[in-house]
């Protein structure tokens, strides 16, 4: 049954690629009527929308952007001074236009294929070694979500690395960051693992450790400096945790690490932190770019992404993702982290700024930073106030018993922000764009006065600025080198750098340059107008914990669209907490696990998941503290196998806890047996989760919580337009019918950011990567119901038609009613690989030199091809990708015929411009190498390097920056 037509807004055929012309004979190649007449018979009729989404458009795109002025207006951009892990930072422009701003970046896909990623890739090179430098440990990650969940993966990490007997304890130093707490206590009371609070500033030996734990140790993590501001010498605690069988781990400010002894060198084990000074706005809480570095035989424990130093197939030196055989999602059930992303824009930012500043720069601004904090405590303690620490960087606990309110209101009055800790305790923290007036104001609401006054502004470019040298003792400072590669010396003035942004972006393949086809991803349309707001200082200028009264506007754009979106979904409330999918998933899994706590059910702990499933569902689970059982699917339809799923349910009727199931499933597929499965879980007392990464076939023509779900995670970087950014951010919200929303995430320092009962934070921030949710917020209200709901149908339409295209040319692996897909489609490469032992990795490759991303290579199944065009694909695009697919299966009839596949172009792929000037050895001219049927020469895109194996030398990989000529252009 079709929804009910309504006018579509003029942005919606700025966003849908088809033109109403291309309509008819793309259904035609379908077999279909009309677009109403395709969703009918694609999706069934027992989960089918019969009413219209009641969410009108806004009337142009000038107009959304005047709300969103409007919204930003009702917050408040004040000096923000209270700290816990946020800061002030400058942006360099040259920075914020040429990456932040600059679609050739934040529209690139995670670089799986690292022979058009090589930009992306070499700049998270740059991060790590940013990281790996300044922590003074050896391997570093390629960033993770932020810093409170980086804390969380360096408590399982020590979990695995320790020797410690089961039922050992974490240890955590009072001193931490209040957020950083939260989320660790959230991820340890699921997997059973105590965590004690302590103060450990005086612990020097194992038995002092044990004592405090109550019991034996397997980790113990610092504040590095603390959050009061505290720098302490931990080398004492630290080998009294080696000696305990305990690892350590700190977690670090960088800025801080450029004067402050390294982590690595008094010995801790593993490092983490956010990278969120480092250039990054604020953002109300994110996305920013945490990290986490460890010593050398950890590195096989990290959780996310490495990437390594490989060569390609003409022994040039090239860069890969060292462990993406190896990602924790990959392992499913037997997984230790969920985490299958990262925040790769925010990365490039971060080490970008590295590069930008170099060791010198980075080192002027620590100093510039240091000596205005050390400014104010002499002008506090001039004035009789107590300064309560003397060895700070940054921040300073000041003792004011009685006066915290009055003081706090007093600087608030002035525009600034500080922390309240208690009525009697005031923290406060300055950063690189503290000037001299905020300091005298500050000063006065102490009841004290700045030497100096308030003349002028203070001048916060570092190299112009006054500096101080810290006075710590020796043990504190640091002594050795870093950021010694040239990279970080060789772009000082804008135009070096300009040139090497722009350098590195053509390396990469983005939706700028074309279509990318990848099944699961949803890579569609990132519209200028969704992505305006997103610098705009009343949204990135804005600290997370700021006063409510502050952020009226960004809180009410977060309730808008929360409800918006529990409303396209059919559930009854919705968190945007989580910071990516996998969060989303965990957040979920949680709420299930603490309803059926709170009924007493606490045996209930066996999640059902399909074999096809995404593999961050097994994980998830695991972290969840479920037990994974596998369900089969149909080895023919792809489908659950539903005898196996009854089987499952009876044996574990007083168990079960959940399914986690997708919807359509992986197979791109809408199953006509949703509806039963949801029935038959909830008769056995289970709750049902529908995964929602391919939600994008669902946007209004079926609601997951009216057809029988209980909870989901949605992907606003897919289904709603937040762009990829190469590997992140994402936003992971997650929906939930009622009985489930007294139990989502909320935040112990936001009590508007959840229920007072719910599982704890997920993320750092109360609402987790707020500044990029005007985005999602701006697409929802530029499309309306009725847009969004044509864009779902083009969608499916626009899948089905490739399928169609290239189905006497790759057989689709699994189809439903009529032969149709959902919103992707599987090619079936394995009769081709068995006949001519061409491979989906020959196929892939071979289509850069088409001008194409490759889609998903043997995911779900191996040895095949998932494709999804997207809506935004026009029907042009879509026919140049299906003739560049039935050429290539011409070059794999010739390989047939010829019997070499060794030789021939397909193997041979891709093909750079270097590779021309070479002796050219090859059975194959030049011509059908580089200019293949449909390529056109003033649009070529080139690869910068030839084939790399994903397999080549792991155990020989280098991490961070191995040698000058890494940078060779």
């Amino acid at each position: 049954m079709s929804t009910t037509p309504a006018p579509l807004s003029d942005f919606v055929g700025r966003h849908v690629g088809p033109r109403a012309s291309d309509h008819e004979p793309m259904l035609a190649a379908v077999g279909q009527p009309s677009l109403a007449a395709l969703a009918d018979r694609a999706v069934p009729g027992a989960i089918r929308q019969t009413s219209a989404l009641g969410i009108e458009p806004a009337s142009s795109e000038l107009a959304v952007v005047e709300e969103l002025r409007e919204i930003a207006g009702r917050n408040t951009v004040a000096t923000s001074m209270i700290g816990l892990g946020y800061y002030g930072t400058i942006t360099p422009p040259v920075i914020q236009r040429n990456v932040l701003e600059n679609p050739a970046w934040y529209t690139a896909y995670t670089p799986y294929q690292p022979e058009i990623s090589q930009g992306r890739l070499e700049a998270l090179l740059n991060f790590q070694t940013t990281v790996s430098d300044l922590t003074a440990l050896p391997v570093a990650g390629s960033s993770l979500l932020d810093e409170a969940t980086a804390a969380a993966e360096a408590m399982t990490l020590m979990r695995r690395g320790s020797k410690a007997p089961d039922g050992a304890a974490l240890l955590v130093d009072e001193n931490v960051f209040p957020q950083t707490l939260a989320v660790i206590e959230t991820r340890a009371r699921p997997l059973g693992l105590p965590v004690v609070v302590a103060d450990l500033t005086e612990v020097t030996t194992a038995e002092g450790l044990r004592e405090l734990a109550g019991g034996d140790v397997f980790g113990v993590l610092v504040q590095h400096p603390g959050a009061d501001g505290r720098i302490l010498d931990r080398s004492a605690l630290t080998a009294a945790a080696h000696e305990a069988g305990a690892l350590v781990t700190a977690a670090a400010d960088l800025l801080a690490l450029t004067l402050l002894t390294p982590p690595g060198e008094w010995g801790a084990d593993v490092a983490v932190g956010t990278t969120q000074r480092l250039g990054v706005p604020m953002g109300f809480g994110g996305p920013h770019a945490g990290y986490i570095s460890v010593r050398r035989g950890l590195e096989r424990t990290l959780p996310g992404r490495l990437v390594g130093v490989s060569v390609d197939d003409a022994g040039r030196q090239a860069y890969r993702l060292a462990l993406q055989t190896r990602e924790q999602h990959i392992r499913r059930d037997r997984a230790t982290s969920n985490i299958c992303t990262a925040q790769v824009l925010l990365a490039v930012m971060a080490s970008m700024y590295a590069v930008y500043h170099g060791p010198d720069g980075l080192r002027r601004i620590a100093l510039r930073v240091h000596g205005t904090a050390r400014r104010l405590a002499e002008a506090l303690r001039a004035a009789g106030v107590e300064v309560a620490h003397e060895d700070v960087f940054d921040t300073l606990r000041v003792v004011v018993p009685g006066r915290a309110d009055a003081v706090v209101a007093a600087a608030a009055r002035d525009g600034i922000n500080l922390w309240r800790h208690d009525a009697d305790t005031v923290l406060l923290s300055v950063d690189e764009t503290t000037d001299p007036g905020e300091l005298a104001s500050v000063a006065a609401a102490f009841g004290a006065s700045l030497d100096g006054g308030h003349e002028g502004p203070l001048e916060v470019d570092s190299s112009h600025a006054d500096t101080a040298e810290p006075t710590w003792p020796q043990a504190l400072r640091r002594t050795s080198d870093y950021l010694t590669h040239p990279v970080f010396h060789s772009h000082r003035s804008e135009t070096a750098m300009l040139r090497y942004l722009r350098r590195l972006a053509d390396r990469d393949f983005a939706l700028d340059r074309g279509m990318i086809p990848l099944g699961s991803c949803t890579m569609k349309l990132n519209a200028t107008t969704e992505m305006v707001s997103v610098t705009w200082p009343e949204f990135a200028a804005l600290h997370p914990f700021a006063p409510a009264e502050q952020t009226v506007g960004i809180r009410d754009l977060v309730d808008e669209l929360a409800g918006w979106l529990a409303e396209i979904t059919g559930y009854d409330s919705v968190s945007l907490q989580p910071n990516a999918g996998s969060q989303g998933e965990l957040a979920g899994l949680l709420a299930i696990r603490a309803y059926h706590d709170a009924r007493g059910d606490t045996e209930r702990r066996i999640c059902l998941i399909p074999a096809s499933a995404h593999g961050t569902n097994a994980a998830s689970a695991v972290m969840a503290g479920m037990k994974v059982v596998v369900v089969k699917t149909d080895s023919i339809t792809g489908n659950v196998d539903m005898d196996d799923l009854k089987h499952q349910v009876e044996e574990h009727r007083d168990d079960l806890a959940a399914i986690m199931v997708t919807y359509p499933s992986t197979h791109g597929v809408f199953e006509d047996t949703i509806s039963d499965l949801c029935a038959m879980v909830h008769d056995a007392g289970g709750q049902v989760y529908v995964d929602g990464a391919n939600l994008n076939a669902l946007v209004g023509l079926a609601q997951p919580g009216r057809f029988g779900a209980d909870v989901s995670h949605l992907n606003l970087h897919k289904t709603f337009c937040i762009p990829h950014g190469g590997g992140g951010p994402g936003v992971g919200p997650v929906a939930v019918r009622e009985h489930l929303s007294p139990h989502l995430p909320n935040h112990p320092l936001d009590e508007l950011a959840g229920p007072k009962g719910g599982v704890g934070p997920i993320s750092a921030a109360p609402y987790g990567s707020a500044s990029i949710l005007p985005i999602s917020w701006a697409y929802v209200r530029l499309m309306g119901g009725a847009g969004l709901t044509h864009a779902t149908e083009v969608a499916v339409l626009n899948a089905n038609y490739v399928a169609a295209r290239l189905a006497e040319h790759y057989p689709v692996l699994y189809t439903g009613e009529d032969g149709l897909v959902a919103h992707e489609c599987i090619l079936d490469l394995r009769p081709l690989t068995k006949e001519t032992g061409v491979s989906v990795d020959d196929v892939a490759k071979r289509l850069i030199d088409y001008g194409f991303h490759a889609p998903t290579m043997s995911f779900p199944v191996a040895g095949t091809l998932m494709v999804e065009p997207t809506e935004s694909e026009d029907k042009g695009e879509l026919d140049r990708f299906c003739d560049a697919m039935i050429a290539i299966r011409e070059e794999i009839r010739q390989v047939a015929q010829d019997g070499d596949v060794e030789t021939s172009v397909l193997r041979g792929a891709p093909h750079t411009a270097a590779s021309l000037a070479e002796d050219w050895q090859r059975p194959y001219d030049r011509q059908t190498a580089v200019f293949p049927v449909g390529v056109d020469a003033a649009d070529k895109y080139w690869p910068p390097v030839g084939r790399i194996d994903g397999a080549y030398g792991d155990r020989n990989l280098v991490c961070s920056c191995p040698s000058p000529d890494a940078y060779a252009d």
